[in-house]
């Protein structure tokens, strides 16, 4: 849940160009990698970012003109391993699996299975929101552009047991944060309801819907949607985050259950098939996958996004954001951008189109988040290169304001441990704290008391150890160190026991009735 970044730089940087066939092709690429227009620097740029940014590996990929200029590796799929990040080592690629949604759900509107703007609830029968309003108004483009006005309710999803239809059916218990089509409020549920809607009205998985449709046309073979596929090939990269002020590998995280949100798995190869889509407006090698007609729908704005304070500065010739089906949209010295940003465990992806210029970029990291901003600066790097003009250093840029950002993450730790009130202790004994406790969305925490500590569950991805922090509030170290720590606090009713956890960003557990809590040290 909550983690702590700190600054590491590493030294490990080597690359490795990609072979596109069994003789002379790597040779071919490098000279189209030096030769194309203000790419004869890239390969050096980048290898230097990789080593300043402390990034284990990255690859990353250039589309021009419906050709592949640029595709390289660097840096290594795992600290410790020798073995180099490849062209063709797989990455997760997060919400950049979004778009792939979107175009899933564009091609049923062509053959007429749906429309953008039919009610969600025509096709999805039984699914329901908090406000009956909404699921009423709810239509399939309002899944796709963030605006359902509900906050993320990640946690529904998350290393949790629930499958697709039991996260759906929860969904219903997450209470709106602002009004409906109001504002952006970023949403990966809403994403998952958009993938189901595949199942829904063709009777296939989004999983073999976007393999048979997508995948298999454009030629991305060792592209998957599942981690559970990735033991079919060696050349896999290994996530990695910072834990406990080191960079270390972390275990892949399952995205099943979240699927059409965020799941999907590539390398760039595979991943400039998708650009080469993107920029041909829907036909890929003389054959039309979407019609122009979808192709322009998703690359249109359907949500405005207020301008950042850090794009206002370091990008002026920005003057709008916004969010299209499946996809993020900006004007950058005058072109248009199209974009979309993928973060889970250990990972962080961009795939990035410039239509105008039929530039597309693809950059995939196993840094975690120490490089989320790495692949922006890249894409940032490229389109400069392509456009003319003095280039910005986008790394040092960016990388500038990482450090800004972890410094005030560190600021703001040291804050809420200023504000720690020293000398209180628990109102209670601490067995009186154990037991069972239900949230209607989240499901259930429980609480017992071992060997004199208390031990807090939630899912089978958190066991955490509570010591006291002030008063009733409890800090829960969790014994997987990639999720760092979390308060939750305990409150009291009239009659002096204890009647919910309360947990911030996920809210009140109700304690249940004490006979469910029959055993409080388990067995």
């Amino acid at each position: 849940m909550r983690r702590t970044l700190h600054l590491s730089v590493l030294t490990a940087a080597c690359s490795t160009f990609v072979v596109l066939a069994p003789l002379g092709a790597h040779t071919l690429l490098a000279q189209q990698a030096r030769t194309a227009h203000g790419l004869r620097d890239l390969a050096a740029y980048t290898g230097q970012a990789v080593t300043a940014w402390g990034i284990p590996g990255l690859a990353l990929a250039v589309v021009k003109d419906d050709s592949i200029v640029f595709a390289q590796g660097f840096g290594v799929r795992k600290l410790g391993d020798a073995a180099p990040v490849t062209p063709r080592t797989l990455f997760a690629i997060g919400s950049c699996t979004k778009a792939f949604t979107a175009a899933a759900l564009a091609m049923l509107v062509d053959s007429g299975k749906l429309a953008w703007d039919d009610p969600v609830t025509q096709y999805l029968k039984g699914f329901q929101l908090y406000d009956p309003y909404v699921t009423r108004e709810l239509t399939v483009r309002d899944l796709l552009t963030h605006r359902s006005g509900l906050m993320r309710g990640d946690a529904l999803w998350y290393a949790t047991p629930y499958d697709r239809d039991e996260v759906l059916r929860r969904i219903r218990y997450l209470k709106p944060s602002w009004s409906f089509r109001s504002r952006y409020g970023y949403q990966n549920i809403m994403f998952l309801a958009a993938g189901q809607l595949v199942p829904a009205v063709t009777g296939m998985s989004w999983d073999d819907f976007v393999q048979r449709r997508l995948f298999a046309p454009l030629g991305m073979s060792a592209t998957t949607t599942s981690v559970t596929a990735l033991a079919r090939t060696a050349d896999v990269a290994t996530p990695h985050e910072r834990v406990a002020g080191k960079v270390q590998p972390v275990a892949w995280r399952n995205l099943d259950n979240i699927g059409p949100a965020g799941a999907i798995n590539s390398n760039v190869l595979d991943m400039a098939q998708w650009l080469r889509l993107q920029l041909g407006t829907g036909a890929y090698r003389g054959a039309r996958l979407i019609s122009p007609a979808g192709m322009k729908e998703m690359h249109a704005p359907q949500t405005l996004i207020p301008l950042d304070s850090i794009t206002e500065r370091l990008r002026p010739s920005t003057h709008f954001l916004a969010y299209g089906l499946g996809w993020s949209l900006a004007d950058y010295r005058g072109r248009k951008l199209v974009s979309h940003g993928g973060a889970i465990d250990g990972f962080r992806a961009l795939v990035g189109l410039v239509p105008e210029e039929r530039l597309g970029v693809v950059v995939l990291s196993n840094g975690g988040e120490l490089g989320r901003a790495l692949t922006n600066a890249l894409f940032l790097r490229v389109v400069d290169a392509y456009l003319g003009g003095a280039p910005t250093d986008w790394s040092a840029e960016l990388f500038r304001v990482r450090n800004d950002q972890m410094a005030r993450d560190s600021a703001d730790e040291a804050k809420q441990e200023h504000a720690r009130v020293a000398g209180t202790k628990p109102t209670l004994d601490l067995a009186a704290y154990a037991g069972s406790y239900q949230n209607e969305m989240y499901g259930a925490v429980t609480v017992t008391l071992e060997q004199g500590a208390l031990v807090m569950r939630f899912g089978p991805s958190y066991t955490g150890d509570l010591s006291h922090w002030h008063f009733d509030t409890f800090k829960a170290k969790w014994r997987d160190p990639e999720e760092g720590w979390d308060l939750v606090a305990f409150t009291l009713n009239a009659e002096g026991k204890i009647d919910h956890l309360r947990w911030p960003g996920l809210g009140d557990f109700a304690r249940l009735a004490q006979a469910a809590d029959s055993a409080r040290t388990p067995p």
